[in-house]
């Protein structure tokens, strides 16, 4: 018998172990499950943090010291409260940092004694990506102040829009380009996508009120309507977009003096991806996806891939130089196209800091050539989402049958 309660008393002693350290894995798991959950992505300020590492920048407010330590994504509060730091007084920021950062006290003090300036921008992927990781704090977290810098920031966009519906690159606006309506490097989209989702209930926004929704819709709707509207057309037939139009005629203008009026095919991908996760589109939305879509299948380039050698290093005003590109023939190439098509004659194009029409890659100065992405594959992310979306919307008209 005391055998029998011996054996007993090991065994429920062992289920009870069992169940203890059963117990221990499984809250473990949980918790580093709820951490994973935790994590709010960083990649959104990557553009502009790597501009901050790699290239040295007068005008900026600090630059990185040596090392400088990094906060863990986990670490999401205490990277918001360096979003907060860099939000100027007008409700945007400056470009070009790392969000990521430890600052030093000295840093800080920099940072935050430079709200008054109101060098702000869209550019580098700054101000919209603020905003949406405020908003996903403050849903995780309830602390005030997340909340009142993201209504700030989202103040700022609507009153940086111009009255046609574009956004310029530079809020308030300055002298030069940067005024023109501005798709390069995804700032207009930046904006449409996330204001897309305070239209379309994003759990994440779900704190901001009616007046400011209101805002917002009406923004969105004419962010739309200027979208169709700077659409290129040549002879009637419509193409794609410029990486900016003039900010009253809305036609292609110049940028930067290597960036020529054009059809950019780099930049009108995302817009056409943008205009196709829209709902019920209307016969204007429509048209424009299928004329961009034909414009992406017919200005396809064949048999050609861009290959990037080590070169005898030289030094250029810019930068040291190490390598180099040019154009190859290869037979199994998958399509490619550049980024640049002359307006009314749909070539290939190319420029230089003199602004100087090119019809080749080989005419551009070895600086520009190897610091610029001439060619892009973007084109076919829409070309491959077109079927589907075709199927669903307009079942009988598929621009890309032969």
């Amino acid at each position: 018998m005391k055998t029998s309660q011996s054996l007993s008393r090991n065994k429920s002693l062992l289920f009870g172990i069992l169940l203890t350290s059963f117990s221990f894995l499984y809250s473990g798991a949980q918790s580093e499950k709820d951490k994973k959950t935790s994590v709010i992505s960083t990649k959104p300020f990557s553009d502009s943090m790597n501009h901050w590492y790699g290239i040295a920048d007068k005008n900026n407010i600090v630059n990185p010291i040596p090392n400088q330590p990094k906060y863990e994504e986990s670490e999401y509060t205490k990277i918001a409260d360096n979003i907060i730091y860099f939000q100027r007084d007008n409700g945007g920021w400056p470009k070009n940092y790392d969000m990521r950062a430890i600052l030093t006290t000295e840093q800080i003090n920099d940072i935050v004694g430079s709200r008054s300036v109101l060098h702000t921008t869209f550019d580098n992927g700054t101000t919209y990506t603020h905003v949406y990781y405020l908003a996903q704090v403050y849903t995780l977290t309830k602390i005030e102040k997340y909340k009142t810098a993201c209504l700030k920031g989202i103040d700022f966009i609507l009153e940086a829009q111009y009255p046609n519906g574009g956004w310029p690159q530079y809020y308030p606006l300055e002298k030069g380009y940067s005024r023109h309506i501005t798709f390069n490097d995804g700032a207009y989209m930046g904006i449409m996508n996330l204001l897309d989702k305070i239209v379309h209930n994003d759990p994440n926004f779900s704190f901001i009120d009616a007046e400011t929704k209101s805002k917002v819709n009406t923004a969105y709707e004419k962010g739309i309507d200027c979208i169709l509207k700077t659409q290129i057309s040549d002879h009637g037939k419509l193409s794609a977009w410029c990486q900016q139009h003039d900010e009253v005629t809305l036609l292609p203008v110049w940028a930067r003096k290597f960036e020529p009026p054009s059809v950019s095919n780099a930049e009108s991908v995302d817009i056409v991806l943008f205009l196709m996760k829209i709902e019920n589109p209307s016969e204007q939305v429509i048209r424009a996806v299928q004329s961009a879509v034909k414009w992406f299948e017919d200005s396809k380039i064949y048999n050609t891939r861009v290959e990037t050698f080590e070169a005898p290093e030289m030094d250029s005003k810019f930068k040291k130089i190490k390598d180099d590109r040019r154009v190859v023939n290869d037979p199994t190439a998958p399509p490619i196209w550049t980024r640049y098509y002359e307006l009314g004659t749909g070539k290939p194009l190319f420029c230089d800091r003199d602004s100087v029409y090119l019809y080749s890659l080989a005419e551009v100065s070895r600086e520009r050539r190897s610091g610029y992405a001439w060619y892009t594959y973007n084109p076919e992310k829409a070309l491959k989402k077109y079927p589907e979306w075709q199927k669903k919307w307009t079942p009988e008209t598929d621009v890309l049958k032969k």
